[in-house]
């Protein structure tokens, strides 16, 4: 089973001028228009047996639509294989008694975007989100490190994750694009004694850029294949978490990049789906 824990997808409405928005802001080639058709369509050609989509909220007063719309998403699973997470703001006035709505929808997780969201994670109203999950065994998903789209912002940097750690309580946290975007030097210092998990999406290969010269040759590599491994053996490969960012990652390019590793068949097999599927306990389609 593949599991592609980090997508992003967008009603069918405003799907295509979404990521033709975004494409702009962050000088990428996305691999999809971002709707859960192509999103579906992208699974079939890469073999990957389910999707968790990450909705963002950007403004506070747009949290409970959003979960709304996830649990509608939801209805569909059975047939697309595609599931959504909830979303949460730092600065949402009904945070507590909408995470544990978002628990009695059956999301399992929300998607926190520290950068987003302009909030560092080590912020008490971030904290007290953690905590709550924890507390409602909900799934934190972080994006953490930097964000392409908006170069020199960190909100989420694994110094502010570790004191984020230190101060809350027990809670299933995953740190996504291997535990912060190109912070992955100080990931590797300050994260392995954690029970974080740490995700791949967009950390093996290269940028897709647009074909507009905004990025020179030596800014595509992203994190070189040996620093990668090291973070395996690291943290345990039970702690690895297959993730894409599609539409911004091809998922076939992304499944074949970690069928391409010198690791065993079953380490490969955890980290493409295994590691998810105990962590999320989907039932069975």
């Amino acid at each position: 089973m593949i599991v592609d824990i980090h997508t992003h997808t967008f009603p069918q409405a405003i799907a295509a001028a979404t990521i033709e928005k975004l494409a702009a802001m962050s000088h990428l080639s996305p691999f999809t228009h971002g709707s859960n058709a192509d999103l579906a369509a992208s699974m079939a050609r890469a073999g990957v047996d389910r999707s968790i989509v990450l909705p963002v909220a950007t403004n506070p007063a747009k949290v409970s639509h959003i979960n709304d719309a996830a649990a509608k998403v939801n209805e569909s699973y059975a047939q697309t294989g595609i599931f959504s997470f909830g979303c949460m703001h730092p600065d949402a006035p009904n945070w507590k008694e909408e995470l544990s709505r978002v628990e009695r929808l059956g999301l399992k997780g929300i998607k926190l975007h520290p950068i987003y969201q302009s909030v560092d994670l080590d912020d008490p109203r971030f904290l007290r989100i953690l905590d709550r999950c924890g507390e409602l065994g909900l799934v934190a998903l972080v994006h953490a490190g930097l964000d392409i789209g908006i170069p020199g912002k960190v909100n989420a940097s694994p110094e502010m994750s570790l004191n984020a750690i230190k101060q809350v309580g027990p809670v299933k946290l995953i740190l996504a694009h291997m535990g912060g975007w190109r912070n992955w030097d100080q990931v590797e210092e300050l994260l392995p004694d954690t029970s974080v998990y740490l995700d791949t999406s967009y950390s093996l290969g290269d940028l897709a850029p647009l074909d507009d010269g905004f990025y020179l040759p030596e800014d595509l590599p992203m994190m070189p294949q040996e620093q990668f491994l090291r973070m395996v053996r690291t943290f345990g490969p039970h702690r690895i978490l297959f993730g894409t960012d599609s539409p911004w990652q091809s998922q076939t390019d992304a499944v074949a990049a970690i069928r391409a590793l010198p690791l065993s068949q079953e380490e490969q097999d955890g980290i493409l789906g295994g590691n998810a599927q105990k962590l999320l306990n989907f039932p069975n389609m």
